[in-house]
């Protein structure tokens, strides 16, 4: 197996400095997402859904006012609206599950506005459950980073630089989860992968009512 590696500190990114950001694996991969252009959106909805057998759905709806870092969740019985520029001891619990969802939904992103990350990259690797031929990119969060510090992904890319299947780490254990990245769709001036599946082809978790602005 042909293995390169390279760690690097990832470099603070913020919708505004993007172009000058290196182009790295990681931000390789945003851009094939469209992350170049998603300062031209000016909020994005849609709803995280989550299975765990044939019977329990679990939803959450969210709206993000990316130009004024506001967040909207609607529940079964409850709305409300926060500002992503609160200290983070005064956000609301809420706020844990809009992290979660976005990296569901928009992880291509969160490797170019992520920081103090370090990753790896692995040539020829098959992806674990449908054994394509895949580059492995290694992220592995710092300890203090997040609501999960120290979390790792697995991410295998085919070559055009798009998520196969993805496995995570909690804690960067030695072995994870892994669910595909499929049901590519372009929203707008970016491309989300609104369907996670397991080895059997069961959907775990998918990304529904999509509507970007």
């Amino acid at each position: 197996m042909n293995k390169s590696y390279l760690f690097v500190l990832a470099i603070l990114a913020t919708l505004a400095c993007s172009p000058k950001m290196p182009d790295t694996l990681p931000f390789q991969v945003a851009k094939a997402y469209g992350f170049e252009n998603f300062d031209e959106l000016k909020s994005i909805s849609y709803t995280w859904n989550v299975q765990r057998d044939s019977v329990n759905v679990f939803s959450r709806n969210w709206s993000w006012d990316i130009k004024n870092r506001m967040v909207t969740y609607t529940g079964p019985d409850t709305t409300f609206t926060y500002s992503q520029d609160l200290p983070k001891e005064s956000l609301p619990d809420a706020d844990k599950g809009f992290v979660n969802d976005k990296y569901w939904c928009m992880m291509p992103f969160q490797l170019a506005w992520d920081t103090g990350y370090e990753y790896e990259v692995t040539e020829n690797v098959p992806t674990p459950l449908h054994q394509q031929n895949s580059t492995k990119l290694t992220v592995v969060y710092g300890s203090g980073d997040g609501y999960t510090p120290g979390d790792a992904y697995d991410l295998y890319l085919d070559e055009n630089h798009h998520i196969l299947e993805w496995t995570y780490r909690r804690q960067n254990a030695p072995e994870g989860r892994t669910w595909t990245w499929e049901n590519l769709q372009d929203f707008g001036p970016i491309k989300l992968a609104t369907d996670h599946r397991d080895g059997a082809g069961n959907r775990f978790i998918w990304i529904s009512d999509v509507e970007v602005e």
